[in-house]
């Protein structure tokens, strides 16, 4: 997956090359692809941040336009509940998902298990469950301890493609 730096609300700095409402979506577009060209050996992208970005159609709709291009999914974080993302994927056939639990919003050691814990839930209910967690020591702690323990439970972690959305069979017009 390709964490793509994206606007939030709050002012605070996504990185380089970030998707921002400043921008056109002509220039969208080229930072997208920018992004997307500095290494291969990915099946989509989700956003790094994003607040702000994910809510604005005109920004999310080359960003889409060109994942469905490539043939590459949309995993939406879901920092917004306004984002257009996963409906934009639909509209125009792009493979998606959202993720269902952040695991280390609370970055401590008890935080993340709680949150893995909230994971098997949703994995138990729903039959999948969407994690998003980033390399902190307290993360991958959790993980290394939960890892060995999903068989017993039931559970088999799978790449984000065996459960992602397939796109409707249509004809999809791109912007």
């Amino acid at each position: 997956m390709v964490h793509m730096p994206m606007q939030p609300v709050l002012p605070m700095d996504p990185g380089p090359d970030a998707l921002t409402m400043a921008l056109s979506p002509e220039e969208v577009q080229r930072r997208v692809r920018s992004n997307l060209g500095k290494f291969d050996g990915y099946v989509g992208i989700n956003n790094h941040m994003g607040s702000r970005f994910t809510t604005w159609e005109a920004g999310m709709t080359p960003v889409i336009a060109e994942l469905r291009a490539r043939g590459l999914l949309w995993l939406d974080s879901r920092t917004s509940a306004q984002s257009v993302g996963t409906p934009l994927a639909r509209k125009m056939a792009v493979p998606n998902i959202d993720r269902d639990v952040f695991l280390d919003d609370d970055p401590s050691l008890d935080g993340v298990r709680k949150q893995l814990r909230h994971l098997e839930t949703v994995a138990l209910r729903t039959g999948k469950g969407v994690a998003i967690g980033h390399p902190k020591d307290n993360t991958i702690a959790a993980l290394r301890e939960w890892l060995p323990t999903l068989a017993g439970k039931g559970l088999v972690l799978v790449p984000i493609t065996a459960v992602v959305k397939a796109p409707a069979a249509q004809s999809v017009s791109l912007p």
